[in-house]
């Protein structure tokens, strides 16, 4: 009995076949098509620069669909290789979709982002967050920081230290005194002389060079190099004003690209500061080259993204609040972080800016589980105060006031208070005390004691230990998505701006992904 062949196509791949549409080929809850409807609804191309005058030749690839296509790609697969980006317009139905079977290069991916994007992504990512913010209703009262730090893309061994380089330029000012010292010796003769100081410049050294070439009739054309050619005493000492000259210039644009707020830059990316990472493949005692990226979340969404060269995270808060006002037009009434974030400044400013105080200090911890060192008698803010305001220590002692000073680090003009013992002689707890010879002396800052108290009040009330659970959910969450569920960990651009920009990127992708996912579930619950 013979079998009939059901299977047979009357077809090849290389002839035409229905449907002719890509949308077909799609199911009705795939993602593209969501994300092309929420960058409908925002007006995405708002945000693009208008057209100026058409050169002619071949027309240019569709702005709209190539805005649309970048931003997919970073909510598709977390950092979006052009390369990649370039391959998947030709294969992907997903992106063949959104730039209407056109295939750009990679290189025209990557110019449009740099010419379209650099001025209008913050905008954008504005404009995304308030769309998914208005649907989810997101609480941007509640904010969750943290930090992390992001390898820049530098090359190994391309370290500067500003310590290092300082040390070197006073040995340079040593060797150009000395050098100094032997071309006075040198026209002692003609009653010249060279004025020797403790620091020079690069523009004084080249006056000098050029005084020095004059009177001793130098031409550096006709100089003698090589072996065999023996060099004049003047030619010695040209030369080696010319090379401090460079080496002296060399230091001062260091010492000015490091700038006051930083020690160390790569050469490969001057933006980018050496900072301790967890993991290091250069043997330095984990000192990368690095951006700390802050971020404060709202109910799981990126609220503010900001890359600093800090290293601190206690110097990156204001920044980053400073960015969300700016964003957003108002100050979060609860931002919660952890005790990276605890400093004086940035209690007094959340106090000026209408903030509550739900950062932990650094002694948060100690504080909270160790009832030794919390309840310790000899701590000075557990020391009692007579009717006159001096303090009192445990042997009934008065500690009077000394003298005030500025705290260091401290942008406010606060002061903190020295006390001095009145007599610290035959006192039993001398060993308690740890003091010396001398009276013991304590310092206070009793407004920096009361934000404390304040702190501890908030925390450990039933609201902060939900904000501090919730924290550490969204906040480390987020990083934790964006380093290991979506492979981002080392930054791709070089420069602050540019590496602001791939974190706006990133940023729109996470949230339209999470946006999506949250959505999907919903509908396969319903």
């Amino acid at each position: 009995m013979n079998k009939t062949n059901y299977t047979v196509n009357h077809y090849t791949p290389k002839q035409g076949r229905f449907p002719v549409f890509i949308a077909d080929n799609l199911d009705i809850c795939d993602p593209v098509l969501a994300f092309d409807e929420i960058m409908e609804e925002i007006e995405i191309w708002r945000y693009l620069k208008p057209d100026g005058y058409k050169e002619p030749g071949r027309p240019r690839y569709n702005k709209v669909n190539m805005l649309k296509t970048i931003l997919f790609s970073f909510r598709d697969t977390g950092y979006a290789s052009l390369r990649e980006l370039e391959d998947r317009c030709k294969v992907n139905l997903r992106y063949m979709y959104l730039m209407d079977y056109e295939t750009p290069s990679y290189k025209t991916f990557g110019n449009f982002i740099n010419e379209e994007l650099n001025d209008s992504i913050e905008e954008i990512f504005k404009a995304v967050n308030e769309y998914i913010f208005e649907k989810e209703g997101v609480d941007l009262q509640h904010i969750y920081i943290d930090g992390s730090k992001f390898e820049a893309n530098a090359n190994k061994y391309t370290f500067v230290w500003k310590k290092g380089t300082e040390k070197a330029r006073y040995r340079l000012y040593e060797k150009i005194t000395k050098l100094f010292n032997e071309i006075n010796a040198e026209l002692s003769f003609d009653g010249l002389k060279i004025e020797t100081n403790t620091e020079y410049t690069p523009e004084q050294l080249e006056l000098t060079t050029a005084s020095y070439a004059n009177v001793t009739k130098l031409d550096p054309a006709k100089f003698v190099h090589g072996r065999g050619s023996r060099k004049t005493p003047a030619q010695r000492h040209y030369e080696k004003l010319v090379y401090y000259t460079s080496k002296l210039k060399e230091y001062v644009q260091k010492i000015k690209t490091c700038g006051p707020d930083r020690n160390s830059y790569s050469k490969t990316d001057t933006d980018a500061t050496f900072m301790r990472m967890k993991k290091d493949y250069m043997g330095n005692d984990q000192l990368l080259p690095a951006y700390n990226v802050q971020v404060a979340v709202a109910d799981e969404y990126i609220a503010v993204i900001k890359a600093l060269q800090y290293r601190s995270d206690m110097d990156c808060f204001i920044p980053l609040m400073e960015d969300f006002r700016r964003l957003y037009g108002f100050y979060p009434k609860y931002p919660v972080a952890d005790a990276g974030y605890g400093s004086f400044n940035n209690y007094i400013y959340c106090q000026e800016n209408g903030m509550e105080k739900y950062m932990k200090f650094t002694m948060y911890k100690k504080v909270t589980t160790d009832a030794k060192y919390r309840d310790n008698p000899f701590r000075a803010v557990n020391f009692k105060t007579d009717e006159t305001g001096n303090l009192i220590c445990p042997n009934n002692r008065k500690f009077k006031l000394s003298y005030r000073r500025p705290i260091k680090g401290n942008k406010y003009g606060r002061q903190e208070e020295i006390y001095e013992c009145e007599d610290c002689s035959g006192c039993p707890y001398a060993s308690q005390c740890k003091k010396t010879d001398k009276n013991r002396t304590i310092q206070l800052n009793r407004e920096l004691t009361k934000m404390h108290e304040e702190v501890l009040n908030n925390l450990e009330s039933i609201h902060g230990a939900l904000l501090r659970m919730n924290r550490s959910i969204q906040a480390e969450g987020t990083f934790g998505i964006i380093k290991y569920d979506r492979w981002y960990k080392r930054t791709v651009r070089r420069g602050l701006d540019s590496v602001q920009l791939e974190l706006f990127l990133i940023s729109i992708g996470h949230n339209l992904y999470k946006f999506y996912n949250k959505h999907y579930r919903l509908k396969e619950a319903a």
